[in-house]
């Protein structure tokens, strides 16, 4: 039975910001910020543009089967590594932290949709080969936001008392986390193989970066999809160029900081830049870097270094140098045969503020494209609303707002007192008129009774709509457990709950699900109703 579907423009759901919106209308004030259309973008000049651009594709590659040593790989993702080999081969790509268990639902979206893209591009232009890629952000440090999990309305939370980036942390303690996540997931007919697979993964590897390139590779290896981390001194070393211009020269924060200036005229900052965006890196740490004089200082570290010293360190050990946000998109399209980029509002924000930056290197800007966006929703709750008289994207607006129309639209009283506002405002209107006859200074003690009678009436109209609404208190329940369910906390799903309760339910077809319904360029929400 092909599954149900319905859609909402982004622009209507009350959940993105105005630059998101912008961008998918390609609006003047934004539209200078990125070189192909949102919605109709040239794939074609995105391909001619990577094709003049010099790739080290055999340093990608080796990087790439090194990465795979001793990883049990498809026939798919192994010919894909091997193809980027090959001139005419180039990659779609979405970048995610290595959150463990995969963190949020949207993480998965953008990896399928990654993998829809490249399949669509393959069709189109079958004389080229395009790879799913899947860009590991491994060398972020923010453990608070990468080391939880969220199902069945709790967070689970990963302790632990490593600094550092992330994908470099041992996953110490997460026996413990499988007992909690276990309980919480419940039964389902595909509960064991998953659990298996992520006891798997998190138990057998060393660290949190192999975990996640194992994970996600069983996952989704099966469609092809190409797992890059980019923590490797040899793709390091293809970006010494960038690095040593940053702590030498500090380009970027001048020219992104000229990008902000025309883009902050309109829109809020993602990112603002540093003067030397890159940090060190080491085993236990991910520190910045300052120039203060001669010197380069990590603070918080005994580290320092003289401009000859610092060039010898960067030749050496290039892996210890590691991108911010301002960088780190460079460093992608540098080692990668990349045309397309898919990322979430914020990303795609602060890659608004890189183009200049890009043009500065003389690296191809790839198409930007908003990640897809889902609303799983069960069959039983769609019923629900259909009895109420609501539909799914009734549930997207603010629930006290859509519980008061509910309430004044079913009942028999009259809840809102306008003729009552239109009465009062007419007998003080003539009160007032009489009082400047009598005193013009009694006109201000008229008008502070005025306002008085009207916050009067306004109360007894909350409290009509609130005796009201105890009458219709199964409903208006109904609709703010539907509102919790679907969107908890008041987020949206994708951004709090994970993949797993579909997937111990559904299996592998869940994915097959959500990529069937995908489209990779689109300005619509998507709502997926299951059973």
């Amino acid at each position: 039975m092909e599954q149900p579907v319905s859609n909402i423009r982004y622009s209507q759901t009350g959940y993105f910001n105005q630059l998101v919106i912008d961008f998918l209308a390609d609006h003047p004030h934004l539209r200078p910020f990125y070189k192909y259309s949102s919605l109709s973008p040239d794939f074609e000049a995105a391909i001619k543009a990577k094709k003049s651009h010099p790739q080290h594709r055999g340093v990608l590659v080796a990087a790439l089967q090194e990465q795979y040593q001793g990883l049990q790989i498809t026939d798919h993702v192994k010919n894909n590594i091997h193809s980027l080999g090959e001139a005419n081969t180039f990659t779609v790509t979405t970048a995610h932290q290595p959150n463990i268990f995969t963190g949020y639902l949207y993480f998965v979206y953008k990896i399928l949709q990654a993998i829809k893209l490249a399949g669509q591009l393959q069709d189109k232009y079958p004389q080229y080969k395009f790879v799913p890629v899947y860009y590991m952000g491994s060398e972020d440090a923010d453990l608070e936001e990468l080391g939880h999990v969220y199902i069945g309305g709790k967070n689970i939370n990963w302790a632990t008392s490593q600094q550092g980036a992330v994908g470099r942390m041992q996953p110490e303690g997460f026996a413990e986390l499988f007992t909690t996540i276990e309980s919480a997931l419940g039964y389902g007919p595909h509960a064991a193989e998953l659990m298996a697979m992520m006891k798997k993964a998190y138990l057998e590897h060393e660290n949190i970066q192999e975990a996640t390139l194992y994970l996600v590779n069983e996952l989704f290896g099966r469609y092809g999809l190409v797992v890059l981390v980019p923590d490797s001194p040899a793709l390091k070393r293809l970006y010494i160029p960038v690095m040593r211009d940053e702590l030498l020269h500090q380009h970027s924060h001048k020219i992104v900081n000229e990008t902000l200036t025309k883009l902050s005229q309109h829109y809020k900052v993602q990112a603002n830049p540093r003067e030397i965006n890159l940090f060190y890196l080491t085993p236990t740490a991910r520190e910045r870097i300052v120039q203060i004089g001669d010197t380069w200082k990590v603070l918080h570290m005994p580290v320092e270094f003289t401009r000859e010293t610092l060039e010898k360190e960067l030749q050496e050990h290039p892996e210890r140098f590691s991108p911010n946000v301002i960088l780190r998109g460079l460093f992608q399209e540098t080692i990668l045969p990349n045309i397309a980029f898919i990322g979430g509002g914020g990303e795609i924000a602060y890659w608004l503020e890189l183009q200049d930056l890009f043009t500065h290197y003389q690296v191809p800007f790839p198409v930007l494209l908003l990640r897809n966006s889902f609303l799983m929703a069960d069959l039983p709750s769609l019923a629900r609303l259909e009895k109420l008289g609501l539909d799914m994207a009734d549930l997207f607006r603010d629930v006290e707002s859509l519980v008061n129309e509910y309430v004044q639209k079913h009942t028999n009283a009259a809840l809102v007192l306008k003729d009552e506002y239109t009465a009062v405002e007419k007998l003080f209107d003539e009160l007032s008129l009489k009082a400047e006859d009598i005193d013009i200074t009694l006109v201000k003690s008229v008008e502070s009774e005025r306002a008085k009678a009207i916050k009067s009436i306004g109360k007894l109209e909350h409290k009509f709509l609130r005796a009201e609404k105890r009458k219709f208190a199964w409903q208006t329940d109904q609709i703010r457990v539907l509102k919790q369910r679907l969107f908890p906390g008041n987020s949206l799903q994708e951004r709090k709950e994970n993949f797993m309760p579909w997937y111990i339910q559904q299996g592998p077809a869940f994915f097959d699900l959500i990529l069937e319904h995908l489209e990779p360029v689109t300005d619509q929400f998507g709502i997926i109703y299951t059973d």
